[in-house]
């Protein structure tokens, strides 16, 4: 009988051992000095976008950029090219984790979601771009939904177009002009943008 009691002890000492373990495991994989949420891949933080996205905070050496740069085309369409370092997009079908340096770009005129990339490359359709200034805005997002952010600030880049007809009117392209873009945010929370990309013309 003796050695019942014994291998009972033995397993009583690994379930307190484990227990104890996973307890500490968890708290300090999941939490943060100041109740953040932290993970391998930079900090998930409190902040959010419009569509309640968190913030993966990730240091700024090393961190992603993107640059935008939009232009009338053909059709009544607006072109919108990025042009990104640091980063790499994530093919369809990638598991829904946050890895560093991946994932896609949304892309949103005066606010409004209208594009998810995988690339570099999209068109805007004039209905999207009605007469009138806009923002057309690229912004980074893990493969997990969150946004890659600097200091605090979502990475992204913001150009400033102008269309001066309304979709369908005749002249097509001929009557669109586009401004300087503003860019609002690169990385480091400055003015600049890697490469060419941050300017309409």
């Amino acid at each position: 009988m003796s050695w019942t009691r014994g291998l009972f002890a033995a397993l009583a000492v690994c379930v307190l051992l484990l227990t104890g373990s996973a307890g500490c495991g968890s708290s300090a994989a999941h939490e943060g000095k100041n109740g953040e949420s932290t993970s391998p891949v930079g900090k998930v933080l409190d902040d959010t976008d419009k569509e309640g996205r968190h913030y993966r905070e990730v240091q700024k050496k090393g961190a992603p950029e993107v640059g935008i740069q939009v232009q009338p085309d053909t059709g009544d369409t607006w072109d919108v090219r990025l042009a990104v370092r640091n980063f790499h997009f994530s093919p369809v079908g990638t598991k829904p984790r946050a890895t560093a340096g991946r994932g896609v770009a949304y892309v949103f005129v005066d606010d409004r979601l209208v594009s998810r990339l995988r690339g570099l490359n999209c068109r805007l359709p004039a209905r999207l771009v009605p007469r009138g200034t806009h923002h057309v805005t690229a912004r980074l997002y893990a493969d997990d939904g969150t946004v890659w952010a600097v200091k605090g600030r979502p990475i992204e880049s913001t150009a400033d177009i102008t269309a001066s007809q309304a979709a369908g009117t005749p002249g097509g392209p001929s009557g669109t002009t586009a401004l300087s873009a503003t860019d609002r945010y690169a990385r480091s929370g400055g003015r600049g943008s890697p490469e060419r990309a941050g300017k309409a013309s």
